[in-house]
C-alpha cells in the first residue's frame, strides 16, 4: 500500500528549463530531509523549451502535468492544487523568491480555523532582501490596496507566490475558481474565506529575480480581473 503523501508541492512553470534545475535541487533535498512524505508537482504551462524533460529527470518525488497549451499561471496552479495528492499544498514559484525553508514559518502559523497560510512582504516581520524596480512595487502596492478594497480588507499582501493550503481548503479555494491570470490568489482566497476557512498572513524573507518577467498586458488583465471577480461575486 502507497504511504499517504503528507505535502504537496505545486510549481507552476512556463519555459523554465533554466532555473527549475536549481530550484528543485533545492526544494528535493530539504523537503527530504524533514521526514514526510512528500511530492513535488510541475505544471508545465504549455512551455518551448525542456521544462518538462528536466522536471521528470530531478528526483522520483517529482511529477509533471502538463496544461493544454499556454493556459496562465492561475490555470496552472488550480491544474496542480487540484490533482495534488497531498494533506497540505503548498504553492511555490519556480523562481524560489522565497526560499523553501519559509514552509516551516508558515506552517507554524496554522491551527484553529486557519488552514490556509500565506506568505508576505508587506508585514511588520518580512524581510524584503532585494526589491523589484519602483514603477513594479508601486504597481503591486496600487493593486494591493484594490484587493483590500474590493474583496479582502484583512489582507496586505496576496501576491506572494508562497502559499499553504490543507487540502480541504485547496478544494475550495480552486475547485470552482476561473480566473487563468495573475489576479487567480485574489478569487482563491476570496472562495476559501467564503467556505469558512482562515487565512493568516506570515512575513518572509524575500527576493526579486530580476529574470522573472510579467509583461505589461498580463498586469493590466490581473487589474481588470479584480473587478470582474467583484462583479461576479
Amino acid at each position: 500500500m502507497t504511504a499517504p503523501v503528507s505535502l504537496s508541492v505545486v510549481i507552476p512553470a512556463f519555459n523554465e528549463e533554466k532555473r527549475l534545475p536549481g530550484t528543485l535541487a533545492r526544494v528535493l533535498p530539504f523537503l527530504r530531509s524533514r521526514g514526510e512524505t512528500f511530492e513535488v508537482v510541475v505544471v508545465d504551462d504549455g512551455s518551448k523549451d525542456r521544462t518538462a524533460e528536466v522536471a521528470r529527470t530531478a528526483g522520483p518525488e517529482v511529477r509533471v502535468l502538463q496544461n493544454p497549451g499556454n493556459r496562465g499561471k492561475g490555470y496552472s496552479v488550480r491544474n496542480g492544487m487540484l490533482n495534488a495528492t497531498g494533506a497540505w499544498r503548498l504553492m511555490c514559484d519556480a523562481d524560489l523568491s522565497t526560499p523553501i525553508e519559509d514552509l516551516d514559518t508558515l506552517k507554524a502559523a496554522l491551527g484553529g480555523d486557519a488552514q490556509i497560510a500565506i506568505a508576505s512582504r508587506a508585514v511588520a516581520d518580512a524581510n524584503v532582501e532585494k526589491h523589484q524596480s519602483i514603477a513594479r512595487e508601486s504597481s503591486g502596492r496600487f493593486f494591493n490596496l484594490l484587493v483590500r478594497v474590493l474583496h479582502l480588507s484583512g489582507i496586505k499582501d496576496t501576491q506572494c507566490g508562497f502559499k499553504l493550503f490543507s487540502a480541504a481548503a485547496a478544494e475550495a479555494a480552486f475547485r470552482n475558481s476561473r480566473l487563468d491570470g495573475f489576479a487567480f490568489d485574489v478569487e482563491a482566497l476570496v472562495l476559501a474565506k467564503r467556505a469558512g476557512f482562515g487565512v493568516r498572513e506570515v512575513g518572509v524573507t524575500w527576493r526579486n529575480d530580476e529574470q522573472t518577467r510579467v509583461s505589461l498586458g498580463r498586469g493590466l488583465a490581473a487589474f481588470v480581473d479584480l473587478f470582474r471577480l467583484k462583479f461576479r461575486s
